[in-house]
């Protein structure tokens, strides 16, 4: 995948701004409070629909303003691919070449990209929330089957929770939800399996490579045993559920559990180690999106090297594949990065006005 241009009007507290990265390495430098994070947020909102920061898009329209309006040209494989979206009055709408979508989960995978910032150390050491985030955005960019059966899990959870809370016994309806959200469920959880397996393969390479000779490893611990004991699950449950007001059984509480040496990361790791695990989960994902689609995502990594040591931020750039297009946010002056790549390309931003910076 490869982002040829974006354009932002009236986001945040960018200028109306043309942005043309190149291939490679792309490093957005500027003092603080500039928009360079606003520039990775606006492509990935193009991308994903939502914003890393907020859940109300009012918030990203340019001094509390009616609208904002943005445009991403990309290719990908060998088709081109324009994504806009429009925010107006608190209605959102996207195109895909031109063509009205509508469903918003249409956008994922049109243009697949990997963030990270410096609030993703809660990845690691976060509520397991956070962690079935991260699976679930990565999945539905991946996979179509995946996002349906998210989707509709949810739409049976939520038909299931509002039985519960009404303190309905009405077992008939029960039983229902229960089957749909084990038909559905059962395929989150194969394929969160299959995933988590191979993502701690390739992690591990990565967290050796970048940080220390130490295992890394993910495993998938599912609320419940297997997929086909969703439905008993749920039945032997509805009592408990029934007082609860709400469904406490199921995929929607998986965990992954994330251990460096045997060592639980997220209860024992330092803040070091913390976040260099949680940049290690996004590097990772990047190469498993590469095996399964057979092209790199869009990279967007907001002040990576800040969080690293120096020697780790040189690694950084050395385990970034050439063949990927990575867009990199620092607020370090330009001649202390450690860049060993001759081809990156530079933008300075300062005030909301991004131009082309010099080496």
């Amino acid at each position: 995948m490869m982002l040829h241009t974006l354009h932002c009007r009236r986001f945040r507290g960018l200028a109306d701004t043309t942005f043309t990265p190149g291939p490679g390495v792309n490093i957005i430098y500027g003092a603080n409070a500039q928009g360079k994070t606003s520039v990775l947020e606006a492509i990935l909102y193009a991308a994903t629909t939502r914003s890393h920061r907020t859940t109300t898009d009012a918030e990203l329209a340019r001094h509390e303003g009616h609208e904002f309006h943005i445009v991403a040209n990309a290719t990908r494989g060998n088709s081109p691919v324009t994504i806009e979206a429009h925010w107006w009055k608190g209605a959102k709408r996207f195109k895909v070449n031109s063509a009205t979508q509508a469903r918003l989960s249409d956008i994922l995978g049109q243009l697949c990209v990997v963030f990270f910032a410096p609030e993703d150390i809660t990845l690691v050491k976060g509520a397991a929330s956070g962690r079935r985030l991260f699976l679930d955005m990565e999945l539905s960019q991946l996979y179509p089957v995946y996002l349906r059966a998210l989707q509709q899990y949810r739409h049976a959870l939520r038909q299931r929770n509002e039985l519960l809370r009404q303190h309905r016994d009405d077992t008939e309806m029960l039983a229902v939800w229960e089957a749909q959200l084990s038909e559905h469920g059962g395929v989150l959880m194969r394929m969160r399996a299959e995933t988590i397996t191979e993502l701690s393969e390739i992690a591990a390479d990565l967290y050796g490579r970048l940080v220390a000779d130490e295992p890394l490893a993910l495993t998938y611990q599912p609320d419940v045993g297997a997929p086909d004991a969703i439905a008993e699950t749920l039945a032997r449950a509805r009592t408990t559920d029934l007082n609860r007001g709400n469904t406490g059984r199921g995929p929607h509480r998986d965990e992954m559990d994330i251990r460096i040496g045997d060592k639980s990361a997220r209860a024992y790791g330092s803040q070091g180690q913390q976040k260099s695990v949680a940049l290690v989960l996004k590097l990772a994902e990047v190469m498993l999106m590469q095996r399964h689609i057979g092209e790199y995502p869009v990279v967007l990594l907001d002040e990576a090297p800040a969080e690293l040591d120096s020697n780790r931020a040189q690694r950084l750039f050395t385990v970034i594949p050439d063949a990927a297009q990575a867009i990199i946010t620092t607020a370090q002056p330009i001649e202390l990065l450690p860049l060993s790549r001759e081809n990156a390309t530079l933008f300075q931003i300062e005030g909301g006005c991004l131009e082309p910076g010099t080496h």
